[in-house]
């Protein structure tokens, strides 16, 4: 007799493994709550909001630096951001990026409200006690 090498039911979406569920319904709660009309989120854009969200009032140019990011690219990760970007498209208003008074060549990133309630909401489900997930 042949051993089913499927010993759960993939259909009945049963939880096998719970280390990593509460990162998934942290990325659920972007995808779905916070950029409900974006058909997707980059990660590095999200690694850029976290990055922002645990080192608030940071410069662009330390996001290029942690993340290997041209400048071009920087710019474009923080600009999904912000409340607009410089095409005049809707961004996600989590951040404000304005000239640092003290050398006008870089930029600094803050948390908007929206951005500091959405660390919050992903920091809470982070430490949530683990439940079973989309079953």
């Amino acid at each position: 007799m042949v051993q089913n090498p499927y010993p759960v039911d993939p259909l009945r979406k049963q939880l096998t493994d719970d280390r990593l569920i509460n990162l998934l319904k942290a990325l659920e709660y972007l995808r779905t709550e916070v950029a409900p009309k974006m058909d997707h989120i980059p990660l590095q854009v999200v690694s850029a909001f976290l990055y922002v969200a645990s080192h608030n009032e940071c410069h662009k140019q330390q996001i290029e630096q942690v993340f290997g990011l041209s400048v071009a690219a920087g710019s474009r990760c923080t600009d999904f951001l912000c409340e607009e970007n410089r095409l005049g498209k809707d961004g996600l208003g989590l951040i404000t990026k304005e000239v640092d008074p003290t050398n006008r060549r870089r930029q600094v990133l803050r948390l908007t409200q929206k951005g500091k309630k959405t660390a919050d909401r992903l920091f809470s489900i982070l430490n949530e006690q683990t439940t079973d997930y989309l079953g």
